[in-house]
């Protein structure tokens, strides 16, 4: 793979919800799931699943990496691979519980966001912001029985003598469901440039985990992004909500912006 310019914005599908982002100077790898076809991921109280297809990107393969954006601690998000291939060293955004778990396996470099709390990384004078959203990834009770979820605000930031610039800003959702207070995102951190949802409509139980085409739809309309680039959504049997019917229901809500698809393996640009 190549270094990223200082002009790059992109993002390479791994599948699941692991994504390359290239920002800049900056190099990120989100939600790292390198499971094969077959292999089961664990997402914890003996429930399980199956991963349908291949992954896209795997660890020997991977640039070198400014930081790995984890927005929880599930299976199909950080699985055996992760942990048994990716540098110990290597920084890693986080909720508290997962750097805690992480901490467990051996990695040292961990910054543990609460909602709202913001990290950065520094390259020149570009910094990439990092900002907790919170995230609710089951309803009522049970989201007491799921691991903390956090969405990511990134807010790629030029500096120099005319002060500091926001050149783009990008929100991956995480496992959540949706919440009419996700629109505090605008409210705190300004317009965006891209929504990274993560859809599929996760059940399990019969229980929704994670936005389904009708709810994913609701946050395009609230957030009314210019660009959105949808990920997690039929890597393993429990995803229920098919990528073609989160297209089809922004289209026929005649919702802002643009809905750019990807497949594994493929980059898109981010920008509008």
């Amino acid at each position: 793979m190549t270094a990223p310019g200082d002009d790059d914005v992109t993002l390479t599908f791994g599948g699941t919800a692991t994504t390359l982002l290239r920002l800049g100077p900056f190099t990120l790898l989100t939600d790292p799931n390198f499971l094969h076809r077959g292999q089961w991921a664990h997402l914890g109280y003996g429930l399980r699943s199956r991963r349908l297809t291949d992954p896209a990107l795997v660890p020997a393969q991977l640039p070198a990496l400014d930081a790995v954006l984890l927005s929880h601690m599930h299976g199909d998000h950080w699985d055996r691979i992760a942990t048994r291939s990716l540098p110990k060293g290597t920084p890693v955004v986080t909720t508290p519980q997962a750097a805690a778990c992480l901490g467990k396996r051996g990695f040292t470099d961990t910054a543990d966001l609460r909602p709202w709390q913001t990290h950065e990384l520094t390259s020149g004078t570009s910094t990439l912001r990092i900002t907790s959203v919170p995230g609710v990834h089951g309803p009522g009770p049970l989201a007491r029985l799921l691991p903390q979820v956090m969405g990511s605000v990134l807010e790629l930031v030029r500096g120099g003598t005319a002060g500091n610039e926001v050149a783009w800003r990008g929100y991956i959702s995480g496992d959540t469901l949706f919440r009419p207070v996700l629109g505090d995102v605008l409210e705190r951190c300004g317009p965006l440039d891209v929504l990274i949802p993560h859809l599929g409509g996760t059940k399990v139980g019969g229980v929704l985990l994670t936005m389904d085409a009708r709810q994913g739809a609701d946050l395009v309309e609230l957030l009314k992004p210019p660009v959105t680039v949808p990920v997690h959504f039929d890597d393993y049997g429990v995803f229920k909500s098919p990528l073609g019917d989160f297209v089809a229901e922004v289209a026929d809500r005649q919702a802002p912006g643009e809905v750019r698809t990807v497949g594994r393996g493929q980059t898109v640009s981010l920008r509008a």
